[in-house]
C-alpha cells in the first residue's frame, strides 16, 4: 500500500467522510493492474518489513550477472533497482500486468516473459546467478533451483500465514486450519531444502494495516483477488455497507500482514 510512518494510525484519513455509495463506486472503477498501489494514499496504511525488500534487491541486482525476478507484476519493484544485471528477465503470468511490466522494464533491457505461475520456468538449467521475487503465489522451489547457478541466490519477500486474515474473515467467516497454516515461512523451509537449496536467511515479520474507509477495503479485495475469491461488489454489498458504519463509528478496520525474506544459495562454485 502507501509507505508509512511509524505509526500507521498517525496518518489522517481523506476520505472517510464521504458517503458509502461515492466510495465504492469510485474504487470499484479504479484499475486494478501492477503492484503500484499509490491509490491507497491516505486511505489505507500498512508497516513495512525492516528489512527493506526493494533496497536490498536493488544491491544484489547490481552486484549479479544474470538475474531473473519472478512473477513481477507490474514490474515496479525491479523497475525501483539503480542498477541491473547485463542479462535481465522477468516472468508474469496475468496479462494486464505483463503489458504494464514491458512497458515499464523494457527501457532498462529487461525481458518480461508470459508465464504462468505453475508452469516449469522457461529457462535453459544454471542460467542466473540471483532469482528473486516479491510476493509470489507460490514460490516454485524445484524450478528455482534448477536455473540457479551452482552457487546462486534465491532472495525474496513472501506473503506469510494468515495474512490480512481480519479482511478475509469478515467477508468469509472463520477459516479452516490448514488455510491459516498456509504459506508457513518453516514449510517453506523445508520445500527449499527438499529440492536442493541451502537455507542462508529466514526472518519473518507481522506488520499493523488500517484501513481508513470502504473504497480502501474495495479496491483492496479487487486488487488482491486470492484474498475472497470471486469478490465483487454486489455480492457483498450489505457486509460492505456495515463495514462502512462500523469504520464511521470505531475509526479505522485494522489488520495485519506476515511477511518473510527469505535467502538461500545453491550449493557449488560458480
Amino acid at each position: 500500500m502507501t509507505t508509512p510512518p511509524t505509526s500507521p494510525s498517525s496518518v489522517p484519513p481523506t476520505h472517510a467522510g464521504r458517503p458509502f455509495d461515492e466510495l465504492v463506486a469510485e474504487a470499484a472503477a479504479a484499475p486494478v493492474d501492477g503492484w503500484d498501489f499509490s491509490w491507497f494514499e491516505g486511505r489505507a496504511t500498512e508497516e513495512r518489513p525492516s528489512w527493506g525488500y526493494a533496497r536490498a534487491l536493488g544491491e544484489r541486482m547490481g552486484r549479479a550477472s544474470a538475474g531473473l525476478d519472478l512473477q513481477t507484476g507490474g514490474g515496479e519493484v525491479l523497475a525501483s533497482a539503480p542498477e541491473l544485471p547485463p542479462l535481465i528477465a522477468a516472468t508474469e503470468g496475468w496479462p494486464p500486468n505483463v503489458a504494464k511490466a514491458s512497458a515499464l522494464l523494457a527501457p532498462r533491457g529487461v525481458v518480461v516473459v508470459a508465464s504462468p505461475e505453475d508452469a516449469p520456468l522457461p529457462f535453459a538449467d544454471g542460467t542466473f546467478d540471483l532469482v528473486t521475487s516479491r510476493h509470489p503465489v507460490k514460490a516454485p522451489f524445484a524450478e528455482i533451483a534448477r536455473v540457479l547457478t551452482p552457487g546462486g541466490t534465491y532472495f525474496a519477500q513472501h506473503v506469510g500465514p494468515s495474512s490480512v486474515f481480519e479482511v478475509v474473515e469478515y467477508f468469509l467467516g472463520p477459516q479452516p486450519e490448514e488455510g491459516r497454516r498456509a504459506r508457513d515461512p518453516r514449510s517453506e523451509r523445508a520445500e527449499a531444502e527438499a529440492a536442493g537449496l541451502e537455507i542462508v536467511d529466514l526472518r519473518a515479520e507481522r506488520l499493523r494495516i488500517e484501513f481508513y474507509d470502504i473504497g480502501a477495503v474495495v479496491h483492496f479485495l479487487r486488487k488482491v483477488v486470492w484474498m475472497v475469491p470471486g469478490f465483487t461488489v454486489e455480492e457483498y454489498r450489505p457486509r460492505l455497507r456495515e463495514l462502512h458504519r462500523r469504520i464511521a463509528d470505531e475509526g479505522p478496520f485494522m489488520a495485519h500482514s506476515t511477511r518473510h525474506l527469505i535467502e538461500a544459495r545453491k550449493p557449488g562454485t560458480p
